[in-house]
């Protein structure tokens, strides 16, 4: 049932598409998590800070303006065409000049949604499960990089829909890492931290890497660290990163 909160995430992703001036980077696109009310949002729409925000735990999207919500939409039993008729009012009832569309530039590992696509609400247990696994992925990166001296936004990217951060390393001249927490796919089956070191567009080997007391080093496919998040707390996290990030320095 996780699916149901990567496809509600394409909703923020498709207004900042719409709204927001195009990155390079796609950069734009990405979004925030507020830990303290559960929420993925976007970068500020307009000049009066308003942003889309989903809602974990109630499942729904909400127009927030000056940190308070002033519309929102329960998702449960919505079909995909009843939520893009809200969002396109919403907009213009705003006076956005933009039109609102629901135009993706990348694919989904989904199937397209359709009109008649309804979501359902994913159980309250699961909600919460993958409302603790962002918070924990926000808490660890956070922590990480203070501890660590670098600085990096962390966004959620909703094609891959990771939560992630990008520093340079300052001691390893043009060496950069990315870490961050990662939902299921090809390289592992569960939610997992990850963190892989860079030079230029080139991932660094890890073949001669020393093993990490959490985790474990790959080398195929993916070059870098993996630890699956499952029973890991913050600190066991921030360890991981840490352990890694030294690898990578040394």
């Amino acid at each position: 049932m996780s699916n149901q909160i990567h496809l509600a995430a394409q909703y923020l992703a498709t207004a900042s598409i719409s709204f927001l001036p195009k990155k390079d980077d796609d950069s734009h696109t990405n979004l925030g998590f507020n830990k303290e009310k559960g929420y993925l949002e976007t970068w500020p729409l307009n000049d009066r800070g308003c942003k889309i925000t989903f809602d974990y735990l109630n499942f729904a999207l909400h127009w927030v303006a000056n940190n308070t919500v002033r519309l929102s939409l329960l998702l449960d039993k919505k079909t995909h065409r009843e939520i893009l008729n809200w969002l396109e009012s919403l907009t213009t009832s705003l006076g956005i000049k933009t039109p609102y569309t629901y135009k993706l530039h990348y694919e989904l590992p989904y199937d397209t949604l359709t009109d008649d696509y309804v979501f359902e609400k994913p159980s309250d247990s699961i909600l919460q499960e993958l409302l603790q696994n962002r918070t924990l992925a926000h808490k660890v990166l956070e922590k990480t990089l203070n501890t660590s001296s670098l600085e990096s936004d962390i966004r959620i990217w909703p094609h891959h829909f990771d939560s992630g951060a990008f520093a340079q390393l300052e001691d390893k001249a043009g060496v950069a890492i990315g870490l961050g927490m990662a939902i299921p796919d090809s390289t592992h089956n569960n939610y997992y931290f990850y963190i892989s070191g860079y030079k230029g567009h080139d991932s660094l080997d890890t073949a001669t890497f020393g093993p990490l007391s959490l985790g474990e080093w790959k080398n195929e496919g993916f070059k870098g660290a993996v630890l699956p998040i499952s029973g890991i707390d913050e600190e066991k996290g921030v360890t991981f990163f840490k352990e890694a990030i030294s690898t990578y320095k040394n």
